[in-house]
């Protein structure tokens, strides 16, 4: 018998003898075989794989018999951890095969030893727990091979430090760095390049893509096969890359970075401080030209606020003064000269995308709380993104639980421009109907009723107090995530975690901590959560996930659409919210010992033509419109007495 990669997950296979509790799967023997057809075939394949499939192994056992390079890229950071950290060493001591593996992060994600020292010697910090992390920093810097910054648990990811001793595409130095030798983001790059197999993450495959364009791409060395798991979310991450943006913390870490090499470099005058430190004014005063809320919109009706004009000008006038101070300074040291570089850039960037758009371009931009960032995305990223594919002759496998819209793949294809495609599709091998209930609530208003979240809220709380704890509430407004917050905190007797009061990590770590806990949460937590066990066993979504027609991106595709002739709800609206309503229902059963309920409390998904593509798209479930059946439910989980079917 030929030992294919189907062979390997069957019953009778490594895996089976190997890894304690391995359940073999038709799903996901026939996802492996697929996939080791297109390796084989240099072929292009887009493969859905429901929850349960085990979709990791499927491409894990072909990408590590196939005999060549293959990319592994995932959606984040976290799960290139779990498949670097956790699976891939599994199946590759299962397997018994000898391949060289290496996981490369953007370079954000490894501690910059030059950056380092120029934090120590400007000092100056906000306070005394930044200089105490400083100073953890300094100690771990002394013991670690790999300098990913993940390592260091006890300082959090977004923590302000970081940035400080971190690099950028924009102040890194590169070969003329001090501090190459040991640099540990030179030490990974070189590890991938020798890798047989390779985990990276979407954003650095983007990445890679754009310097490749320019003639600079050398990140990620060439590969036979590209596995992109966690698929669904390229069409927005390739709009990123293929569009432009400016950062106000790009144009402040511009200024920081001047001060710290001027003082480094024992600069006497201080004309360059003050004139970085009148970058940073001028920076400021424009994010408060903007207005206090944290907002997305056109860019043209910024320039409408009054004052944002002169704002403009005023920071373009900083950025070019800022240059021509640096010009005759930059031969004092490399970090000078970095800094002269980032100013003309950063200067016409600005320049640029202040400016008149170019044509089939979203010009837009948004504020968060301190910051602000000015961005041109274009309307369609198909054309660049198959031309990328065409430049590169490899097998192409995109993978993800939540890529068809009912049994169609069109739109995802069609976003990405992926002609030609071998498409397939598995559903998951859980017993959906004995393990979840889909529950409809009868007599709730129209969404666009004002008293709608208040009436979501009562429900949920009915559910929250059947089900004892132990939920997700997932909201598509932070608004309503506020509101629902205030109103619950008094009237639960469970404990309430809610987005934003700390940070996502911790979150999910206290939920799973306190076993009986309701989490409030938005877009974030709508997919990427994993919650097995009876701490999670209700999912309430309070509204279909249809994207607000006032973004600026949604505004500018759905107005595109129209003009060329288009459905903009049939044809972007509805598979968009279709797709996002997948990954929030996900959330609920995880494994083959999870009971729970899904509340969707939208009533348009019977009252709507279209709520039928919403339910086709959804796992069978068993279906009730009944509060009892849900509280029957969870009696019969919890094995009360008098509990019937």
């Amino acid at each position: 018998m030929r030992e294919d990669s189907s062979w390997m997950l069957g019953a009778n296979g490594p895996l089976a003898r190997h890894i304690p509790g391995f359940s073999p799967r038709r799903q996901q023997r026939e996802m492996a075989t697929e996939v080791e057809r297109a390796i084989a075939g240099n072929g292009l394949l887009i493969a859905e794989a429901g929850t349960g499939t085990g979709k990791t192994f499927a491409y894990l056992v072909p990408a590590l018999l196939c005999g060549g390079k293959v990319i592994i890229s995932t959606g984040t950071k976290t799960l290139q951890d779990q498949l670097f950290l956790k699976d891939l060493p599994l199946v590759q001591r299962a397997l018994g095969v000898p391949v060289t593996a290496a996981l490369l992060k953007g370079r954000s994600n490894y501690l910059c030893l030059h950056r380092l020292e120029l934090a120590e010697e400007q000092g100056g910090f906000a306070s005394r727990r930044d200089l105490d992390r400083l100073t953890r920093i300094r100690a771990w810097s002394g013991r670690t091979r790999s300098g990913d910054i993940a390592e260091l648990e006890e300082i959090p990811e977004n923590a302000p430090v970081w940035g400080m001793v971190t690099s950028s595409a924009d102040n890194c130095l590169g070969q003329e760095c001090p501090q190459l030798a040991d640099c540990h983001l030179a030490r990974a790059r070189r590890r991938a390049q020798e890798a047989d197999l390779l985990v990276i993450n979407h954003h650095l495959l983007f990445a890679d893509m754009a310097l490749r364009e320019g003639g600079f791409g050398e990140l990620l060395p060439g590969a036979n096969a590209f596995i992109i798991d966690e698929a669904h979310q390229l069409p927005e991450i390739a709009t990123g890359f293929f569009g432009d943006s400016i950062s106000a913390n790009q144009l402040l870490e511009l200024a920081g970075d001047t001060i710290s090499e001027d003082l480094q470099g024992a600069g006497e005058d201080g004309t360059l401080r003050d004139q970085a430190e009148h970058l940073q004014r001028v920076v400021r005063d424009m994010r408060a030209v903007f207005g206090p809320e944290q907002r997305r919109a056109p860019w043209r009706s910024a320039m409408g606020l009054r004052g944002m004009p002169e704002a403009v000008t005023a920071l373009r006038e900083a950025l070019e003064r800022l240059r021509e101070l640096l010009e005759p300074q930059a031969q004092r040291s490399k970090g000078l000269e970095s800094c002269l570089r980032r100013a003309g850039d950063l200067g016409e960037r600005f320049g640029r995308l202040t400016g008149a758009a170019p044509e089939q371009h979203i010009h837009w931009f948004e504020t968060h709380r301190r910051s602000f960032t000015i961005h041109l995305t274009p309307l369609d990223v198909a054309e660049p993104f198959q031309a990328r594919l065409q430049r590169h002759k490899a097998a192409w496998i995109f993978t993800s639980a939540t890529l068809a819209v009912g049994e169609r793949f069109d739109y995802f294809s069609a976003r990405l421009g992926l002609r030609d495609a071998v498409t397939r599709r598995w559903e998951s091998p859980f017993d959906y109907p004995g393990q979840a209930v889909l529950y409809v609530p009868e007599g709730l208003p129209d969404p666009a009723a004002p008293d709608y979240t208040a009436a979501v809220v009562e429900r949920a709380r009915e559910l929250v107090e059947a089900s004892r704890g132990r939920a997700f509430l997932l909201f598509t407004s932070h608004r309503a995530l506020q509101w629902a917050a205030d109103r619950l905190r008094k009237r639960l007797g469970y404990p309430l975690l809610v987005q934003g009061e700390m940070p996502r990590s911790r979150l999910l770590e206290r939920f799973r901590e306190l076993g009986d806990a309701v989490l409030l949460g938005t877009g974030s937590f709508w997919e990427g959560v994993d919650v097995r066990g009876e701490a999670l066993s209700c999912v309430v979504i309070d509204k279909l996930p249809f994207a607000s027609p006032g973004d600026p991106v949604t505004e500018a595709r759905i107005d595109a659409l129209r003009a060329g002739g288009g459905n903009p709800f049939m044809e972007f609206q509805l598979p968009e919210a279709v797709l996002a309503l997948k990954q929030g229902a996900g959330r609920l059963i995880r494994d083959r010992s999870d009971r729970g309920v899904l509340a969707l409390c939208d009533p348009r998904l019977l009252s709507r033509p279209y709520g039928r593509l919403f339910l086709d798209t959804l796992p069978n479930m068993t279906r009730t419109r009944k509060l009892e059946v849900v509280q029957r439910f969870f009696a019969l989980q919890r094995g009360e007495e008098g509990a019937t079917p």
